[in-house]
């Protein structure tokens, strides 16, 4: 039987890739590990911040009935030059979900990461309201409405810190284990491969449709993945965890809430492989 470890958990950011944490999480516990604190990041923060309020089996079960219209519906659009959606029905959805409750009455340390937009500082909640916190946490620029509260302008916590190894809550024996979805490589993956086949195949090869959809979107979304994936190794490196399931996923971008099912089964089976070679 399998001796309980209590494990420093922490969790990157990554959109819908994010839901792969939940699997993570269950997966961790059906091995016998005992979750003593958590740190995230932007969907980490929230699939952290809901599993220590006691809801992540709700939170999985909502997600399932979640399709493109669903999404649709949630996504109170907004005419703001700043940003494409408010944001106000995520929150009434996770108030639904969790109630309003504070950081620091949860049965589990926790702390979430955002971003002070103005003085490009790390902010970390601790303290205050959960749901308020999460929101902070999961502004992704120019598509959320940034969370502005006590003269600061805040943006999702990937922007500076999308692994926060350095801000989990240790005590002594623990473990600390990161589960990373924060890498998204198959896009420029592709593009690499289908460039080499038209240099290959010469000059009257038809362009395909992967290298037409290059613009000013693609650019600006690829650019800010490949930041986020190179702080997040970096992280890594700072502050080496004793345990890393790193969930590079090659088929789900970070809007793919409606394939929920699929990446916490990802989840699942990459840390089933990781534990599998710590045991």
């Amino acid at each position: 039987m399998t001796t309980k470890k209590d494990v420093a958990l922490v969790l990157s950011s990554g959109g819908a890739r994010g839901l792969a944490h939940i699997g993570a999480i269950e997966e961790l516990e059906e091995h016998g590990y005992h979750i003593s604190s958590i740190a995230g990041c932007s969907m980490g923060a929230l699939v952290g911040g809901v599993y220590a309020a006691g809801k992540l089996r709700e939170l999985r079960e909502m997600m399932k009935g979640v399709d493109k219209w669903k999404m649709l519906s949630m996504a109170d659009l907004s005419l703001s030059l700043d940003h494409i959606v408010k944001g106000d029905k995520v929150v009434e959805t996770l108030r639904g979900l969790i109630a309003d409750v504070c950081i620091e009455d949860l049965p589990i340390p926790f702390c979430a990461i955002s971003t002070d937009w103005e003085r490009g500082e790390e902010v970390v909640f601790r303290e205050g309201n959960l749901i308020e916190a999460i929101r902070a946490s999961i502004s992704l620029p120019a598509l959320f409405n940034p969370r502005q509260g006590d003269g600061r302008i805040l943006i999702d916590g990937g922007v500076t810190n999308p692994l926060p190894l350095d801000r989990v809550v240790r005590k002594e024996g623990d473990l600390l284990v990161a589960v990373d979805v924060s890498g998204h490589d198959y896009w420029g993956q592709r593009q690499i491969q289908l460039r080499s086949e038209k240099r290959r195949k010469g000059p009257f090869r038809r362009s395909s449709k992967r290298e037409a959809s290059i613009n000013y979107i693609s650019l600006l979304a690829r650019a800010s993945s490949l930041m986020i994936r190179r702080n997040s190794l970096l992280m890594e490196q700072i502050c080496p965890p004793d345990i890393l399931i790193d969930i590079q996923m090659d088929r789900y971008d970070g809007m793919d809430y409606d394939k929920s099912e699929q990446l916490v089964e990802i989840g699942r089976r990459m840390t089933a492989k990781v534990l599998k070679n710590e045991n």
